[in-house]
């Protein structure tokens, strides 16, 4: 799969983050720091930049990825900016994970990001309500949906929003 090619003819990519052998499908483009079948681009996603142009990726997907990533010298807030960098205008980030008490967070040893449903608002100016979003003053997402279950998993749907202007 060329990728440039996709991005010149589509417009832009679906990316599946930390896909292992299970990429949603053909049209996606998966990356994972394993080489195996389906994974096109094979890059440690704590490792900044992506091999990726700015606005190139219209929805992206990371299905039990976050609780992954090392949360120590800002690398959540890193990680998200950097999603945020390549994705286009209004792209979505679809992300499943589980809830950070839950027996399946617990239960991993690899697991060392624990979120909750309040997590999100440090990255929505809106939900953060300015208070919680202005003590890192990430790159803003807008928080579209979000489903929890505190013995299970957690769904959360961002959108990219405009990069807000300082005042």
């Amino acid at each position: 799969m060329n990728i440039e090619k996709l991005i010149e003819e589509k417009g832009g990519i679906s990316l599946d983050i930390g896909c292992g052998e299970n990429k949603q499908g053909a049209e996606w483009v998966g990356m994972d720091i394993r080489e195996l079948p389906g994974v096109e681009i094979v890059w440690d996603f704590e490792e900044f930049p992506w091999p990726l142009p700015d606005e190139c990726v219209v929805r992206a997907i990371a299905s039990h990825v976050v609780e992954h990533i090392n949360p120590h010298k800002f690398g959540f807030i890193n990680w998200m900016n950097e999603a945020w960098r390549v994705m286009k205008p209004n792209g979505q980030l679809a992300l499943a994970l589980p809830y950070w008490l839950s027996p399946g967070f617990a239960q991993d040893p690899t697991h060392c990001n624990p979120c909750n449903e309040h997590t999100w608002a440090y990255f929505d100016p809106e939900v953060g309500g300015g208070v919680l979003y202005n003590i890192y003053k990430p790159k803003p997402w807008k928080l579209e949906y979000i489903s929890w279950n505190p013995v299970a998993n957690m769904e959360v749907i961002m959108r990219k929003r405009d990069e807000q202007k300082e005042d």
